[in-house]
């Protein structure tokens, strides 16, 4: 009987040395792969301190991302970039330090960058949830949200297109017109977004394989626009009428069938 009990407590005392050990070896490879899945990837911010915020500022995206060499972290802000280094630990600890910024002139009305970068200052963990990253302090509320870029996404998107070509005729800014025409397709919503010569405009568009594309709910402003050399009509018409499209370099076309392009634009980097 003592030779019984003794084999029992010998094999109780050999599970629990055993347990911690296997649990520390399956918590080792949960952070493991929370580090791959968070790292080297272009996080775009959709939310900051619970606001919905416009990622697309100047053309380009307010994102950023976490280089596993050296430990660096590289974004934009909204109007300067951004650069430093991070510090990921066990249990999705997450931390930033020696944040720098570019001395760029920021436009009237900007996206505000210092919100962004007190957030990065006091984020001290992480949490994903699908395709969105959270970063936190403590356990409060997320801080920001931010959406994984699909490396695959439609090459149409996020971009600003300047109008080149009407139907085949060049187009130039004129003295009074207010800014050049340029539309962006926004991923957020599938909205459209840009300036038809006069007015500002907005409405949806769909994408589908084969490059094929339609816009829906088109509308504008209600100006009164001075004499331009575009008839903002015309403009408007290239979007009912598009059925695809076609992109060569930094160059997109607007077509219909397989027509002459209806409209020829280029892309912008500002």
């Amino acid at each position: 009987m003592k030779l019984k009990i003794f084999t029992l407590a010998l094999a109780a005392m050999s599970l629990y040395s055993c347990g911690p050990s296997q649990d520390k070896e399956s918590n080792d490879k949960t952070t493991e792969m929370n580090d791959s899945a968070i790292t080297e990837t272009q996080w775009v911010l959709e939310q900051l301190e619970g606001e919905k915020i416009e990622a697309s500022q100047n053309g380009k995206l307010i994102s950023f991302t976490l280089n596993t060499e050296e430990n660096r972290v590289t974004g934009y802000a909204g109007c300067n970039s951004f650069f430093g280094s991070y510090e990921l630990k066990a249990g999705n600890r997450l931390s930033f330090s020696t944040l720098g910024l570019t001395r760029m002139a920021c436009p009237e009305g900007a996206f505000n960058e210092s919100e962004l970068m007190k957030v990065l200052d006091m984020t001290d963990n992480y949490r994903i949830n699908g395709d969105q990253l959270e970063l936190n302090v403590g356990k409060r509320a997320p801080l920001a949200i931010f959406k994984k870029v699909d490396k695959n996404a439609e090459p149409i998107v996020e971009k600003y297109w300047k109008l080149k070509t009407l139907e085949g005729q060049p187009v130039k800014m004129s003295k009074n017109q207010e800014k050049e025409i340029y539309f962006t397709l926004k991923m957020n919503e599938n909205r459209v977004v840009g300036f038809a010569g006069c007015n500002g405009m907005s409405g949806t568009y769909k994408l589908e394989e084969g490059n094929r594309i339609s816009f829906s709910q088109m509308a504008t402003t209600m100006m009164a626009c001075p004499d331009v050399d575009v008839n903002e009509a015309d403009f408007l018409k290239v979007f009912e009428l598009t059925d695809n499209y076609t992109i060569n370099g930094d160059t997109l076309s607007l077509n219909v069938g397989r027509r002459a392009p209806l409209a020829v634009f280029e892309a912008v980097y500002l």
